[in-house]
C-alpha cells in the first residue's frame, strides 16, 4: 500500500512538471510563428523553423524509451526539463542579430528534445500506477492526462499571444523560463526515488518494436498526425492572419480555446464513447473514428471552394474536428499503453511516440510547402488523404479486447 501511495504521488509530480513544460512549449511555439511572420519571413520559411523540433522529437522518443528503461522515468523528466530551461535562456538572452533562422532552428532542436522527454516520462508513468488488468481504469486515466495536456498547451497559445503582444519576444520567453525553471526544482526536491525500476539489462536493439499492434498503430499515428499539423501548423494560423485580417491575439486565443476545447473532449473520451467496464475501444473503433474525421477537412475544403464565408467555415469545421480528431487521438492513447509489453512500456511508448513525432514532421514541412502552393484548401485535401490512410492501416489492428499482456511496467 506505502508502495501504491509513493508511486501514485510520483505520478502526480510528473504530471504537473509535464503541465508546466506543456504550457512553455505552446507558448514558445506561438511565439516564434508570429515573431517571425511578422518580420516578413513566407509559410515555408516559418515552417523550417520547427523542422528540428520535429527531427529531434523522432530521436528523443525513440532514444528516450531506452534511456528510461536504463535509469528510470525520472532521469529522463529532469533531462527535459533542463533542456527546456536551457532553449528559452538561448532565445531570451540572445543578441538581436542572432535571432535568424540556423540559431532558432538550434533551439528549437534542444526544445524537442525536451518536450518529447517529457511527454514520454508521464504518458509510461500512468501504466505503472494503474493495476494490472484494469483497462477500463487505463482508459479513463490516460484519457484525463492527455485531454489536460493538450488543454493546457491551448493555454500556452494563447500565453503565447498575449506574451507577445503585451511584452514581446525575449521578454515572453524570460518568463517562461522561470514557469520551467520553477517545475525543475520541484521535481529534484520532490519526486523520490526513479520513478520505476532501472532495467540494465534494456539493450538499444530492442528499442524497434516487435509487437505487431504496437507497429500498426505507430503507422496509423503517423498519418493521423500528420493530418492535423498539415493545416494547423502554418496554413491555418498564416490564413486567418495574412487573408482573414484576424490580430495576432486573435488568432492565438482562437487557437488556445480551439486546443482546450480538443483537451476536454479527449479528458471525457470514454464517456462520451459510452463505453461500459469490459467492453474498452479496440482496434475497430480506432478504425471508424479514422474514417469519420476524413470526411472533415474534405467538408471544409468544399465549403471554401464554394465561397462560403470562411470564418464560420473555419470556426465550425474546426470545432467538429477538434472533437472527432481528440475521440481518435484518445483510443490511440489507450490502445499504445494497453498493448504495450508490460516489462518494456517506456521503450513500446518511446517507438510509439517517435511514429507520432514523424507525423507531425510530415504534417509541419507539407502545411508550409502546400500553402505556400495553393493555399489553405490543398493543406486541407492533403488532410482528409492522410487521415483516411490512418483509417485503412486502423483495418488491420485487433479487434479483441488485447494484445499483449496489460501487465504493470517495470522499466
Amino acid at each position: 500500500m506505502r508502495q501504491a501511495r509513493s508511486a501514485l504521488r510520483d505520478y502526480v509530480i510528473v504530471t504537473g512538471a509535464y503541465w508546466a513544460d506543456t504550457i512553455t512549449d505552446g507558448a514558445l511555439r506561438t511565439l516564434v510563428l508570429f515573431y517571425f511572420y511578422q518580420l516578413g519571413y513566407s509559410p515555408l520559411q516559418v515552417a523550417s523553423l520547427f523542422l528540428l523540433y520535429e527531427v529531434f522529437g523522432i530521436i528523443t522518443n525513440l532514444v528516450g524509451g531506452w534511456l528510461a528503461a536504463r535509469f528510470g522515468l525520472k532521469s529522463t523528466l529532469v533531462a527535459g526539463l533542463a533542456l527546456q530551461l536551457g532553449a528559452l535562456l538561448m532565445l531570451a538572452l540572445a543578441p538581436t542579430p542572432w535571432l535568424v533562422v540556423p540559431y532558432v532552428m538550434a533551439t528549437q532542436a534542444i526544445s524537442g528534445v525536451a518536450k518529447d522527454l517529457t511527454k514520454m516520462s508521464s504518458k509510461s508513468a500512468v501504466k505503472l500506477v494503474v493495476p494490472a488488468g484494469e483497462a477500463d481504469t487505463l482508459f479513463r486515466w490516460v484519457a484525463m492526462l492527455t485531454g489536460s495536456k493538450n488543454a493546457l498547451k491551448g493555454v500556452g497559445f494563447l500565453v503565447g499571444g498575449v506574451l507577445l503582444t503585451s511584452v514581446g519576444f525575449q521578454p515572453a520567453l524570460g518568463i517562461l523560463a522561470v514557469l520551467v525553471g520553477s517545475a525543475l526544482l520541484l521535481v529534484l526536491l520532490l519526486l523520490s526515488g526513479g520513478l520505476g525500476r532501472p532495467n540494465a539489462a534494456a539493450r538499444f536493439h530492442q528499442l524497434l518494436s516487435q509487437n505487431r499492434a504496437v507497429n500498426l498503430l505507430a503507422a496509423a499515428r503517423v498519418f493521423l498526425f500528420a493530418s492535423r499539423d498539415v493545416w494547423f501548423v502554418v496554413g491555418l494560423p498564416v490564413y486567418l492572419r495574412g487573408v482573414l485580417g484576424w490580430s495576432f491575439w486573435e488568432v492565438g486565443g482562437f487557437m488556445a480555446v480551439w486546443v482546450i476545447g480538443y483537451g476536454i473532449v479527449q479528458a471525457f473520451a470514454p464517456q462520451l464513447l459510452r463505453r461500459r467496464p469490459g467492453r474498452e475501444p479496440t482496434g475497430r473503433t480506432a478504425m471508424v473514428l479514422a474514417l469519420v474525421l476524413a470526411l472533415l477537412p474534405a467538408g471544409i475544403a468544399l465549403a471554401l471552394a464554394a465561397e462560403a464565408d470562411p470564418t464560420t467555415v473555419l470556426v465550425v469545421g474546426l470545432i467538429v474536428f477538434g472533437a472527432v480528431f481528440a475521440l481518435n487521438s484518445a483510443v490511440h492513447s489507450f490502445l499504445i499503453l494497453h498493448y504495450a509489453d508490460g516489462d518494456r512500456v517506456a521503450m513500446n511508448v518511446g517507438f510509439y511516440y517517435m511514429a507520432n513525432a514523424a507525423g507531425r514532421l510530415a504534417g509541419t514541412v507539407l502545411s508550409g510547402l502546400l500553402y505556400q502552393w495553393q493555399g489553405l484548401e490543398a493543406c486541407l485535401w492533403a488532410s482528409a488523404a492522410l487521415v483516411l490512410a490512418a483509417g485503412l492501416i486502423s483495418l488491420a489492428l485487433p479487434r479483441g479486447a488485447s494484445a499483449a499482456p496489460a501487465a504493470v511496467a517495470t522499466a
